[in-house]
């Protein structure tokens, strides 16, 4: 079944400010109810904040929305060297946007694939950790954590172990594709751009209304991503601990993040929420009202 993605039309927005972050400008955006508790959106890769579309037009009229563009994505800055895109980085832009915002109120900080991967940062960051009052994570883990599990999997050398760590490097041959220079941005700029609907209705069952303008750009510089952290933290995994209450939405249907790189996520946040649906990597985004009753119920388990 094909799922079409209804973001014509999007709750208004309510302002859009730049936040500068070391000098690297980051697009924002404002939506909803200015009384209600604040949620910040963090999206993944290759989107832009209008991923998060469909999900806003169902908490608008309760919530106070941001979102933004993360640095090398829609309108935000873009960065030449891969070197601008390391991790303690992104968790500085997460900072900026939160002291712009909502400098007073914890944030319920809500983020998806690579947006989950940065924002692990920041909730794992003691200085930031008084500023997020919840973390909602889809799709995306913790790269430090996910050091620790490869390592344990291949220390354990039982067949059920290896047969795991052998399925998620299969699931996540993307990643050595992205690290080939120039190939990537090629393939972005000569055609990828225009395949990535069919990409989602083929592979994830999911039809986007419209495709954002700036998808060939979000594509070319979202790699230097992966080139900038992917290695270093597998390699050199570092101890990440939050006590940051954390709601981790596992898509059991993922072709990229397979489920068991989640196992005992709560010796690193122990304060865990773990809820699993039988969906694709993309394919929650496409059901936003049943993301928006998990997002309503934990925010209120919160407060």
């Amino acid at each position: 079944m094909t799922v079409a993605v209804q973001i014509a039309c999007p709750a208004p927005i309510t302002q859009q400010l730049m936040v500068n972050s070391a000098g690297v400008q980051l697009a924002t955006y404002r939506w909803g109810n200015p009384e209600g508790p604040v949620l910040l959106l963090v999206h993944g890769y290759p989107d832009n904040h209008e991923v998060w579309l469909p999900l806003i037009n169902h908490l608008a009229a309760d919530f106070q929305i941001i979102a933004y563009d993360v640095r090398g994505a829609g309108a935000s800055d873009r960065p030449k060297h891969s070197r601008h895109y390391r991790l303690p980085l992104l968790a500085d832009d997460l900072e900026a946007v939160i002291l712009a915002h909502s400098p007073d109120c914890p944030v319920h900080l809500i983020a998806h694939d690579w947006g989950s991967i940065q924002s692990w940062e920041g909730v794992t960051e003691p200085r930031l950790q008084k500023h997020l009052a919840s973390y909602t994570s889809l799709s995306g883990p913790c790269l430090d954590h996910v050091g620790y599990w490869m390592g344990e999997r291949g220390k354990a050398g039982t067949l059920g172990a290896l047969r795991q760590l052998l399925g998620q490097l299969l699931s996540s041959w993307y990643i050595g594709f992205f690290h080939l220079p120039w190939i990537p941005e090629l393939a972005w700029r000569h055609g990828m751009a225009k395949l990535w609907p069919h990409f989602l209705r083929r592979v994830e069952g999911i039809r986007p209304v419209r495709i954002s303008r700036t998808q060939r750009e979000d594509g070319q510089h979202g790699v230097k991503l992966y080139r900038a952290n992917f290695i270093r933290s597998l390699l050199t995994p570092r101890q990440r601990f939050t006590q940051v209450p954390v709601q981790l939405v596992v898509l059991t249907r993922d072709r990229f993040v397979r489920p068991h790189l989640f196992d005992n996520l709560q010796h690193w946040a122990p304060n865990l929420t773990r809820r699993e649906v039988a969906a694709g990597h993309w394919q929650l985004l496409a059901e936003p009202a049943t993301l928006a009753g998990w997002i309503r119920a934990f925010v209120a388990s919160i407060a």
